[in-house]
């Protein structure tokens, strides 16, 4: 998986492929002169290049809008992408020119919205892998946070959708019900079966069996794992066995 996913970035066509301000970012590290178009010349792009591109583009935003030194971000991108060794000038290319191109991280946003709209779980790993990146050096400052939120905003997430996905990072991390998005009031057993339906929707397996590259697989172990430590705590506190 590894190889194709970097084999198709080093194809010639692969910003055509994806077109937009994404696909223009990637044509220039490449070294071609594409016009950021509406939609992607040659159809519909690959999902796993679009995934991993749009978390550079929104990485490196991120990176230029709290001021954090780019190789810290690059660090924490290769945590939860599997870049071989060789590749690893590229990365720091692609953020450096995120960082520097005109297009704000809106345009980015906005494309990665349209191409997963249909699929807003695709969405939230997405807002979970940027989560990990802004907390490499142990803080979500307060410049991230809102950079994050007007990403989320963009991907047609509520407030009340942005403050469950912040849960499992910084916000109220305190608060297990929170995480796992249910009410106090529940039943022991309607919250059982809540959190059965939530470890079965967000299972990695699921990432697997939909194509998608290992770094959403990745953000996904991360995330059951988070909701597997906030049931154990209300099961602690409620005695449920």
């Amino acid at each position: 998986m590894i190889q194709s996913i970097w084999g198709k970035l080093g194809g010639a066509g692969i910003g055509l492929a994806l077109g937009g301000p994404i696909g223009a970012l990637l044509g220039g590290v490449a070294g071609h002169v594409l016009v950021d178009r509406e939609g992607a010349l040659f159809g519909k792009p690959p999902r796993d290049v679009m995934f991993t591109m749009g978390l550079v583009a929104l990485a490196a935003k991120m990176a230029k809008a709290d001021g954090v030194v780019v190789d810290v971000e690059v660090r924490a991108f290769e945590q939860i992408v599997e870049v071989p060794d060789s590749e690893h000038d590229r990365v720091e290319r692609l953020f450096n020119l995120a960082m520097q191109t005109s297009d704000g991280f809106e345009a980015y946003a906005r494309q990665i919205h349209e191409e997963f709209s249909e699929e807003p779980s695709l969405l939230e790993d997405v807002l979970d892998g940027l989560f990990h990146i802004a907390k490499a050096d142990e803080a979500v400052h307060e410049a991230e946070y809102a950079y994050l939120k007007e990403v989320a905003t963009i991907f047609a997430f509520s407030d009340k959708d942005f403050e469950r996905i912040a849960a499992r990072h910084v916000k109220r991390k305190d608060d297990p019900y929170l995480i796992l998005n249910a009410d106090r009031g529940m039943s022991d057993e309607d919250l059982k079966r809540h959190y059965r339906k939530l470890v079965a929707d967000n299972h990695p397996d699921r990432e697997i069996a939909r194509g998608l590259p290992p770094e959403a697989v990745k953000i996904a172990t991360e995330r059951v794992a988070t909701i597997n430590a906030a049931w154990e705590r209300i099961a602690a506190e409620r005695n449920i066995r």
